[in-house]
């Protein structure tokens, strides 16, 4: 299921690598002694590149007990220790999207307004599309132009959309999605949620109902909770992500915005601290341009050395 190595995957991250790799090569040249010096250069740059501080100082500090033991010696060791280190904190057995043994497979999204969340429905739906039914269900019911959004874009796949007029009380439309997946044998159902600040206590009160009343018709359900992140902002995404965690059981993250960002290295640190695999990222706008996240191929990505012109 999982894309490798994709010609969008690279020029997505191209923004990122130039910040990170461009800093980590100018600090670690190939064929250099390690030393005090550019360890201490190493660290600044890391600092700066949004990958999060708690997450550098623990990166430095397996840098400095490896060079210190004398594991690594050489700038070179220096960098390919520093890419198998990104790749362990990446390494994820729940990347697939989990489904249900029979019945529909419930997928609850959450995100703060201005993420791509709408659209990151849509284009997870046009995906799911191909493996079975897809029903929407427009639960962000206090945003006039959230559910006309994603009405829009249900027109547009040929897909179901369960809605009720604005202002409707949010797990009321969860309720009537479910019992519509139930029985029109839909093999996907997909529930939009509030998008409002996610500091805003009524918001998580809410999403804790809607999850419940998801529970009573199918016990296993929501399948998977995804939040969608908004990789331009950072480190917020990392306090997003802790916040709506501590209401929901996250089970994975779709991280937007990636192809107009120099910081996406905020996956690392999302990765790091917030122990919830990323298992999608959007790399443009079309419809299609939302990737499996593939850890391996992501770091491939990031480190890989620029093409060299013949």
């Amino acid at each position: 299921m999982f894309g490798k190595l994709t010609a969008a995957l690279k020029e997505g991250l191209r923004k990122t690598k130039e910040k990170i790799l461009g800093g980590i090569r100018a600090i670690l040249p190939f064929g250099r002694e390690l030393d005090a010096d550019l360890v201490d250069q190493l660290e600044e740059h890391l600092y700066t590149a949004d990958i999060g501080p708690k997450t550098v100082a623990k990166m430095m500090a397996a840098v400095r007990t490896e060079w210190k033991e004398r594991r690594i010696k050489t700038t070179d060791e220096c960098f390919f220790f520093l890419k198998s280190h990104v790749k362990g904190i990446l390494a994820s057995e729940g990347s697939n999207l989990r489904r249900a043994a029979s019945g529909p497979t419930v997928i609850l999204i959450a995100g703060v307004n201005g993420t791509g969340k709408t659209t990151s429905i849509a284009k997870i739906a046009h995906r799911l599309k191909k493996e079975g039914t897809v029903i929407l269900a427009a639960g962000d019911t206090f945003r006039a132009a959230a559910s006309e959004q994603l009405g829009m874009w249900a027109d547009r796949l040929g897909v179901r959309l369960i809605r009720h007029d604005n202002g409707a009380d949010p797990a009321a439309v969860a309720y009537d999605a479910v019992e519509a997946a139930i029985s029109s044998k839909a093999t996907w159902l997909i529930i939009d949620t509030a998008g409002r600040l996610h500091t805003q206590g009524n918001l998580m009160a809410e999403l804790e109902k809607v999850k419940r009343i998801i529970r009573k018709r199918i016990p296993e359900a929501p399948h998977e909770t995804l939040l969608v992140l908004d990789a331009t902002t950072g480190q917020n995404a990392i306090v997003q992500a802790a916040e709506f965690g501590k209401i929901l059981d996250l089970t994975g993250l779709v991280l937007t915005k990636l192809d107009g960002t120099a910081k996406g290295g905020a996956i690392i640190g999302i990765r790091d601290q917030v122990k919830i695999p990323v298992k999608f990222v959007g790399v443009g706008e079309k419809i299609e341009d939302l990737e499996d996240f593939d850890p391996d191929s992501f770091v491939e990505a990031l480190f890989e050395p620029p093409e060299t012109k013949a």
